[in-house]
């Protein structure tokens, strides 16, 4: 038996904070060292954080990653301890051994590695890298160090990293390492924290996967001897035999514990099962603990949110309720970190003691909520508004924006000598869509009024002790900025939108795992709620409604959301994928569909999508939760001027009557 401890963590680091970032990664290999590790993995970019985007393009942010390096190589907490820190270098007792180059680099999706790095494509090679003035002069340390694909040899076992790409690759570094003796098997770090220690394909250790910590560290010893012994089949000793070798850096230590003399109390971490959230507790976890840290970071003093009484507006209040959930289960767990920030928050006093006794509490200080009526709006979701507000303890508002909106449509009148007037009332589509936009867009500029006044208001009131300014919420779903349903700068703006990346089908089913997780009963009125933006007026014949607005379903946007981004189809391809899904979903008993009516509705999305493209260069920053999301920022590089589809159109008719002629019905 031979026993290691070994030590990874998850660091909520922040683009170019260097000095906190510093200080978590100190801290983090600080608390390895007292665990017991004698080996800690840390994640890509910790020192710059991951985030840096075009900063990465400038000198400066280098010279700083040596600075910060070279502080972490002084410190004497940092010492006895073979480290990895992610710029990626690989240290032990203040000296630099090696700088390992990633060699497949992320460039699809959110990422962009490519356009700041160039990925080293010598496999298996190596050069010489001269070390920076000052941290040859910190490090003592006149050589230069290898640059490349090396690996470290100490006294009883080899060490090699891979890094996030690398793992996904077909040709992944791990294999070829592993052939040529390398010892531990590595851990995995997610964007989302759980970091995780594994061996011999089973979980050891494993770290929360969202939390407000700052600093994470989780450890697991390993019997080496059991890594060796699951590698010793023949098959794999005759390839390793034939594998080239690697540089090895030789360091004269020995990470394991001396069998004699290790602790009588030592054993291997034990195999664990995974713990994984279901997608309803992760809409829960990852949204707030986003909300939570850039409410946090950006020196705000607290959010502010229209709530409609629509499902919407709805997720995103109880998104936040969760955010509070953490905040005091995180004052319960005295994470000081999270003491400090609330009562920096709230306008605490240096030498306060407050803590809240409940999340409702929170709630109530840091959590503002306003449903901004009209006479289109209904009694029931001005209703359901106020009980959620009062279930969830924000400090809510009830008023009504009839008098700005007729400020705007006399106006208008003066100047134009016209009275405009709803479909309903006999007026123009032109004209039943400009007034529910003057609703729509009052509403933003008055959130924004709110923000930057209610914690005056409130701290001359004698309720809140810390005046400011209030982060606003928006609360537009996935599937309604890519069909465009939605108004460009009404309270879809904001400066957050933590559902911009969920849909509405997940949505629904977050709400319904709401209800009964977090006992918020009055949920159950906005499930059995019709979706509607009561921006018209309700007379005897007609109510509002969001799908019948859009002449489509959600289910339907879903669909074509996922054929246009994660299937990579155009119209012509999202008919053939559509025609052969209908087909077997009619085999099995299911709904048929005509060509003809698949032609429709492949018609009828694209032009929304393409026509209200526009409107997804204004989205407001919103959390990636969707594969299919249509954020224009880096995620879905598109034009936002589209033509008419008509060679795709014609192809597709053609194709139809070809069908309608030969008597193919479905």
């Amino acid at each position: 038996m031979q026993l290691i401890t070994v030590a990874t963590c998850s660091l909520n680091q922040w683009a170019l904070d260097f000095a906190g970032n510093k200080q978590r990664i100190i801290e983090s290999i600080t608390k390895a060292k007292q665990a017991g590790a004698s080996l800690r993995i840390g994640p890509e970019l910790e020192i710059t954080g991951y985030g840096c985007l075009d900063h990465f393009l400038e000198l400066d942010l280098y010279d700083h990653s040596w600075e910060v390096l070279r502080d972490i190589l002084l410190e004497e907490s940092c010492r006895e301890i073979y480290f990895h820190v992610g710029m990626p270098v690989a240290c032990y007792n203040g000296q630099i051994l090696y700088i390992r180059p990633k060699m497949d680099l992320a460039n699809d999706g959110n990422f962009r590695e490519m356009r700041y790095f160039t990925a080293w494509d010598k496999r298996r090679d190596w050069v010489y890298f001269d070390l920076p003035p000052l941290i040859r002069e910190a490090a003592k340390q006149q050589s230069p160090v290898p640059f490349g694909y090396v690996v470290t040899q100490t006294s009883d076992t080899v060490i090699g990293v891979e890094c996030c790409e690398e793992l996904f690759t077909p040709d992944a570094p791990n294999i070829h390492m592993g052939l040529d003796g390398v010892g531990c098997d590595g851990d995995r770090l997610y964007y989302d924290g759980c970091a995780s220690i594994i061996v011999n394909g089973e979980i050891v250790a494993q770290g929360s996967q969202f939390s407000l910590r700052d600093v994470e560290v989780i450890t697991a010893t390993l019997d080496l001897d059991e890594v060796r012994s699951a590698r010793f089949a023949p098959s794999r000793r005759a390839q390793a035999s034939q594998a080239p070798a690697y540089k090895r850096i030789v360091v004269n230590a020995n990470l394991c514990y001396d069998f004699e003399n290790q602790p009588t109390d030592l054993d291997p971490s034990r195999p664990r099962s995974i713990n994984f959230h279901c997608p309803e507790g992760e809409i829960s976890l990852g949204p707030a603990c986003w909300l939570w840290d850039y409410l946090r970071r950006s020196k705000q003093t607290g959010l502010f949110l229209p709530l409609s009484g629509g499902i919407d507006s709805c997720s995103t209040a109880v998104i936040v309720h969760s955010m509070c959930r953490l905040v005091k289960q995180s004052i319960d767990d005295s994470n000081q970190q999270v003491i400090e920030d609330i009562r920096r928050m709230t306008g605490e006093p240096d030498n306060s003691s407050w803590v809240p006794d409940s999340s409702q509490e929170v709630c109530s200080r840091i959590f503002h909520t306003c449903f901004m009526g009209t006479t289109n709006s209904s009694g029931e979701t001005r209703n359901r508004a106020k009980e959620l507000a009062a279930s969830i303890g924000s400090y809510h508002i009830d008023m009504d924006m009839d008098d700005i909106v007729k400020a705007f449509t006399a106006t208008f009148t003066r100047d134009f000598d016209h009275q405009l007037k709803y479909k309903t009332e006999g007026g123009t589509v032109p004209e039943n869509i400009a007034l529910q936009n003057i609703q729509s867009r009052s509403r933003m500029v008055y959130s924004y009024l709110c923000a930057q006044t209610i914690p005056f208001i409130r701290q001359m009131r004698g309720d809140r002790r810390l005046g400011g300014n209030l982060l606003v919420l928006g609360s537009a779903n996935v599937d309604e900025s890519l069909r465009g349903y939605l108004t460009k700068y009404d309270c879809s703006s904001a400066d957050l939108n933590p559902i911009g990346g969920i849909s509405k089908t997940d949505l629904k089913r977050f709400i319904q795992w709401a209800k009964t997780n977090f006992d918020l009963p009055v949920l159950d009125n906005f499930l059995t709620a019709t979706p509607t933006a009561e921006l018209e007026p309700i007379t005897a014949t007609y109510v509002q409604s969001d799908e019948a607005d859009m002449g489509t379903t959600y289910a339907d946007l879903s669909t074509f959301g996922t054929l246009r981004k994660v299937k990579r189809l155009g119209p012509w391809g999202q008919f053939k994928k559509l025609c052969q899904d209908f087909t077997q979903t009619a085999e099995k008993g299911g709904s048929k569909s005509t060509p003809r009516q698949i032609l429709d509705k492949v018609i009828h999305f694209n032009h929304y999508y393409s026509i209200n493209r526009h409107k997804m260069t204004t989205l407001t920053p919103a959390l990636h939760c969707c594969e299919y999301s249509p954020d224009d920022n880096r995620f879905d590089l598109r034009p936002f001027l589209y033509p008419r589809f008509n060679w795709q159109y014609d192809k597709i008719e053609r194709f139809v009557l070809n069908w309608e002629k030969k008597n193919f019905k479905t």
